[in-house]
Formats: C-alpha cells, sequence, structure tokens
C-alpha cells in the first residue's frame, strides 16, 4: 500500500511537473510572440517619409532649400535676442540718465553717463557742437546749429536700435516662399519618380508628396516667428526712441540755457 502511495505521488508530481513545463513554455512562447509583434509594429509606424529620409533622399537643390532656411531660421532667433538684450539696456540707461539733470552743469552730468549710453552719445554731440561753432560754422545761428547736431546724433541712434530688423523683414516675406520652391522641387521629383517606376497606388504618390509638403510648413515656422519678432521689436524700438527724442529737446534747452546764463 506505502509502494503504491508512493509510486501515486511520484506520477503525481511528474504530472504536475509536466503541466508546470508546458505552461512555462507556453508562457515563454506568447512572450517571444508578443515581443515580435511590438517590434513589427514599432517597424511599421516608423515614418519612413520624416526630416531623416527626407534629407538622406534628397538632392542638392532640396538640402540648399534647408540648409537656408536653417541659416534664416537662426539668424532671426539670433537678431531677436540681441535686439530685445539691447532694447532692455537701453531702457536701464534712460533710468540712469535721470541723473544728468541733477548735475550742476552739463560737462558733469555728461561725465556721469556711461560711455557706452545712447544718451551721453546726444550729450557729447551738443558738446561737440558747441565748441565747434566757428568758422563757416559760426555763420549758422547757434541754437539751429545745437539741434542739427542732436538731430544727427538721435538720427545715428535710431539707425543702430533699427539694425538687424531689415533681416527678419527679409525673413518674414520670403521663408514661405523659399520653402513653397523647395515643395514644388520636391512634388515635380516625387511624380517624375513615380511616373518612371509605373506605380500609382496612394502608397507610392502619398509618401513623397506629404514629404515635399514638409518643405512649406518649415518655411512658415521660420517666417512666423520672424514677422512677429519684427513687429515686437518696432514697437519696442519706437517706446525706446521716445526717451531718447524727449532727452534731446531737454537737452538742447539746457545747453541753450547754459550758454546765455
Amino acid at each position: 500500500m506505502n509502494f503504491h502511495q508512493a509510486k501515486l505521488r511520484r506520477i503525481t508530481a511528474f504530472g504536475i511537473g509536466l503541466v508546470f513545463f508546458a505552461w512555462s513554455t507556453v508562457a515563454l512562447s506568447q512572450a517571444a510572440a508578443t515581443a515580435v509583434s511590438a517590434a513589427n509594429s514599432a517597424v511599421a509606424t516608423t515614418n519612413p517619409y520624416g526630416l531623416e529620409a527626407l534629407w538622406e533622399g534628397s538632392d542638392l537643390v532640396t538640402k540648399v532649400v534647408l540648409l537656408l532656411l536653417l541659416i534664416m531660421s537662426m539668424g532671426s532667433w539670433y537678431i531677436m535676442i540681441v535686439k530685445v538684450l539691447e532694447q532692455s539696456k537701453m531702457g536701464r540707461q534712460a533710468k540712469d540718465a535721470q541723473a544728468f539733470w541733477s548735475a550742476a552743469t552739463v560737462a558733469e552730468g555728461t561725465a556721469a553717463l556711461s560711455e557706452a549710453s545712447p544718451f551721453r552719445f546726444l550729450a557729447d554731440a551738443a558738446g561737440t557742437a558747441v565748441n565747434k561753432h566757428h568758422g563757416l560754422m559760426g555763420h549758422i545761428p547757434l541754437n539751429d546749429w545745437i539741434a542739427m547736431a542732436i538731430q544727427r546724433a538721435v538720427d545715428r541712434v535710431q539707425s543702430n536700435t533699427q539694425s538687424g530688423l531689415a533681416f527678419l523683414a527679409t525673413v518674414g516675406s520670403t521663408s514661405p516662399f523659399v520653402g513653397l520652391f523647395g515643395t514644388v522641387w520636391g512634388i515635380y521629383h516625387a511624380l517624375t519618380a513615380i511616373g518612371i517606376s509605373g506605380q500609382a497606388s496612394i502608397d507610392k504618390v502619398a509618401g513623397p508628396v506629404g514629404e515635399a509638403l514638409i518643405m512649406t510648413a518649415i518655411g512658415l515656422a521660420v517666417a512666423v516667428p520672424a514677422v512677429l519678432g519684427y513687429n515686437w521689436l518696432v514697437r519696442r524700438n519706437k517706446a525706446v526712441m521716445d526717451q531718447v527724442r524727449a532727452f534731446g529737446n531737454d537737452l538742447h534747452a539746457v545747453v541753450l540755457g547754459t550758454i546765455k546764463a
């Protein structure tokens, strides 16, 4: 009886082990199948017509267009950052220039201003005009001569504040057309390749055409920030130049007052 019980236990243990082995094999098979399915789905969902495929499969003209758009984008962002920093600096210099009016003389007020300040540039221009009012220049009324010197200095400051804005305007107006040119060129070559292959199915047409349309999207992505940045910087320049002109008008009156005194 004990022998049959032991034999029965061995058979039962063997059966349980066999079931466990079978279950493990099935589980491993299912895991492997899941991994293979995931890998296949990842490959299937990978977009073969993205930017990487566009660059690798493009010709020289398309690469030149992409590089041109990249240069436009980098240049516009660089100019926008630099101009914002410059305008912020001029705003701080405008606040510092308020101490000019507390000085005892124009020379002391000028010396107290920062050498890189546009307000120091205006004050130096006014002082130079007073010192050079002789010879043929002496025939010009002093009031008009000082006003001319300050106005030339204001125009010079305004010219400096507008540097780089022409590039932003050019990028904003031309980059969509550059991207459109890349799209037209890409569609032309895509349709040519489709015509040569003789296959006009949707997968053969939609991929290359959609890839070519990326160029238009890139052109718009370059143009929109440039246009918005241009308009914003122009408005900020106007606010800064209003402070410069106000300082120049007050400086004109102060310089004339000190001379007459």
